[in-house]
């Protein structure tokens, strides 16, 4: 199955032209090789994606027919991120939900740097 594809079916990207244009900006590495959104892709290759500043890993144990709900990824896909990953995936997270009450406008100096200590 191709890269491109594979990665859409197991939910990894939205949709299938957004997981072909992170292989072509060389987001995907297989085996530790970079790929083209053309290479196929085999039971037990090790897959890394970098998306939104994480490095995802994983490795594949089986392939979809088509694209499968989210609850049955686990059968196509075993994670294998590192414990810091998820860490710094969750601050993330966290600094996407800060955000100001509606109205107040632009935020001051002191505001700012308020938010610039928190984000950092």
């Amino acid at each position: 199955m191709r890269i491109d594809k594979f990665l859409w079916c197991v939910r990894k990207f939205k949709t299938r032209s957004q997981a072909t244009e992170m292989v072509r900006k060389e987001r995907v590495l297989i085996n530790g090789e970079l790929a083209k959104p053309s290479r196929v892709v085999k039971t037990g290759d090790e897959l890394m994606v970098k998306k939104e500043g994480i490095s995802y890993s994983f490795k594949i144990l089986d392939f979809p027919k088509s694209r499968v709900g989210a609850k049955l990824v686990e059968q196509y896909v075993k994670d294998t991120t590192a414990k810091e990953e998820l860490e710094k995936a969750d601050v993330i997270r966290m600094m996407k939900t800060f955000n100001r009450k509606k109205g107040s406008g632009r935020p001051t100096k002191k505001e700012r740097r308020d938010i610039d200590r928190f984000k950092s």
